[in-house]
């Protein structure tokens, strides 16, 4: 177990990762979103923005320096040694600035939220995966009304992450998200009383939860 209890919650994207997230931490239990770290070494004056404009040319950034993720998103989906050479330049960096937060958590346990977790190296940081569910149908279409983008875009990046049966293969819990967010606070709450207990001590383990169902 690594020092502080630490849930690794991941899932397909649009699956609802945030959604679900946002209900543990207002049951006051601390986030660490692997997201928001990658954003912050990407700022402008960072080391690994200056790595990333060395390795796809200065057209990467717009006038004000800032990262077009946009853009980047586009060249990384479309080409695997280009994928391949962004996650070394910001993977280590990300892994270590989600370690210090990580650290610093005060809550009885944390969520490491890790849309990644395998592929991130990140698994190392859990002691416990949440997996948040969701069908191809429905991952494609809030994918394609969150982003405005089309079917064949929304495919594309739904096959560049990791295989949902890899993701259900390291997963001991598992949250089907297919309903209305209404549904989520209570099926959170439901994962944070187990977890409560594993952090206290009260319990060694618990039986793999899988809801609704």
């Amino acid at each position: 177990m690594t020092q502080r209890l630490t849930i690794g919650l991941t899932g397909g994207i649009a699956s609802g990762k945030s959604v679900v997230a946002q209900s543990f931490e207002r049951l006051g239990v601390t986030l660490v979103d692997a997201d928001l770290v990658s954003r912050e070494i990407v700022a402008p004056g960072q080391p690994a923005l200056a790595e990333i404009i060395e390795r796809f040319g200065p057209d990467i950034v717009d006038a004000e320096g800032a990262l077009k993720r946009r853009d980047l998103r586009a060249i990384i989906f479309d080409d695997d040694a280009a994928r391949r050479d962004l996650e070394a330049i910001t993977h280590p960096r990300i892994h270590a600035g989600v370690a210090a937060r990580q650290a610093a958590a005060e809550s009885e346990y944390c969520i490491l939220v890790v849309p990644l977790l395998t592929r991130s190296k990140m698994i190392d940081l859990v002691d416990r995966v949440l997996v948040i569910d969701a069908p191809e149908a429905v991952q494609l279409e809030r994918l394609m009304g969150r982003d405005d983008i089309d079917e064949a875009l929304a495919r594309k990046m739904i096959a560049a992450q990791e295989d949902r049966a890899e993701r259900l293969a390291i997963a001991q819990d598992v949250l089907i998200n297919t309903g209305p967010r209404s549904d989520i606070a209570d099926l959170a709450a439901a994962f944070h009383a187990g977890y409560q207990r594993l952090a206290r001590g009260e319990i060694a383990d618990l039986p793999p939860l899988h809801l609704p169902g």
